[in-house]
């Protein structure tokens, strides 16, 4: 007996990393944008979508028979969770899957900024070898051992990525209201400490919270001005805690010594994002990357893999889903 299954990703991204849907999952791949999307949905044992894209809208689970929403990624965003609780569709994610390759996103720009590599990468192009080389010598520019990392979420991802940097030789605090873990801040000689004295005190600003009411703008002009001149901030969370604007004004001032931005208030970020307006040495000290933080084949692989065994899981063998979000 097969189940079926509505998929709004595309069948290659499986197939890409060797992680196809199991036999006994009869599965339809379509857009999210697709005409036929609403009936399908009706006639579905289960949904599975990705973390990243626009918000599904509530009237589509209206008079469905799902028995799950699987997420192949953390991120809860796209879902109403009033909604589907009250119509009692479990939904899943797979928590944790992309940690590796967000610590290697966070700890690799923060690198590539102090040391100014993309930057220096610009200039070599444009013939300005000795002066460049002179200016970063001159500079004093730190490597990562040392400097003081402040990590703005210590759930399963920002563990993952203070872990990363205390490889790395850096020093660690970290601020979260309720930390997932604290033995392990223990562990890694990680300080607590109230979100206005991380900022004043760290060199690297990495964030890792989730997009809720309280972190809307958690990052904004008066926050940004309490970081340490030349620190760098890198902002693979979620669009929407940053201030954009506020962000572009504190490069362009000179104030930050570099940003890392992976994720935009809207995705794509339109003409008029300021981050986009960002000019001369300031745009040399912006690494814009298009919300592929935690995108490698293998954590791909790793989110495919364990969201098709829990689909299979629910369907085929009756059982509760793992990593029930609610």
């Amino acid at each position: 007996m097969t189940h079926a299954v509505l998929c709004l990703r595309p069948e290659a991204d499986f197939a890409r990393v060797d992680a196809p849907a199991p036999a006994s999952l009869s599965v339809a791949y379509h857009k999210p944008d697709d005409a036929a999307v609403p009936q399908l949905i009706r006639q579905a044992d289960a949904l599975v979508i990705p973390a990243v894209g626009p918000k599904l809208a509530p009237a589509l689970f209206d008079g469905t028979q799902l028995k799950l929403v699987q997420v192949t990624g953390a991120g809860l965003d796209r879902l109403d969770q009033a909604v589907l609780t009250k119509l009692g569709i479990p939904v899943a994610n797979v928590p944790g899957g992309s940690n590796s390759a967000v610590a290697e996103y966070a700890v690799t720009s923060a690198s590539l900024l102090l040391r100014r590599l993309g930057w220096a990468n610009a200039e070599i192009a444009r013939g300005n070898y000795a002066g460049f080389r002179a200016r970063m010598v001159a500079d004093n520019l730190a490597g990562l051992e040392g400097l003081m990392v402040g990590v703005v979420g210590f759930g399963t991802i920002g563990v993952a990525v203070a872990r990363a940097f205390h490889a790395a030789g850096a020093r660690l605090c970290f601020h979260d209201p309720a930390p997932r873990d604290p033995a392990v801040a223990a562990a890694l000689g990680a300080a607590a400490l109230p979100l206005d004295e991380l900022l004043a005190t760290a060199d690297v600003v990495t964030l890792h919270v989730p997009l809720l009411p309280a972190t809307q703008g958690l990052i904004g002009a008066r926050e940004l001005a309490r970081m340490k001149p030349g620190a760098v901030l890198i902002q693979a969370a979620r669009g929407g805690i940053v201030d954009e604007a506020a962000l572009a004004a504190a490069l362009m001032s000179g104030h930050l010594g570099g940003a890392a931005v992976d994720v935009y208030s809207t995705e794509p970020p339109s003409a008029d994002n300021p981050l986009l307006k960002v000019t001369g040495e300031a745009a040399a000290r912006l690494l814009l990357t298009p919300h592929i933080a935690g995108v490698t084949r293998q954590a791909s692989a790793l989110l495919f893999r364990s969201a098709w065994e829990n689909v299979e899981r629910v369907l085929v063998r009756g059982e509760a889903p793992l990593n029930r979000a609610y």
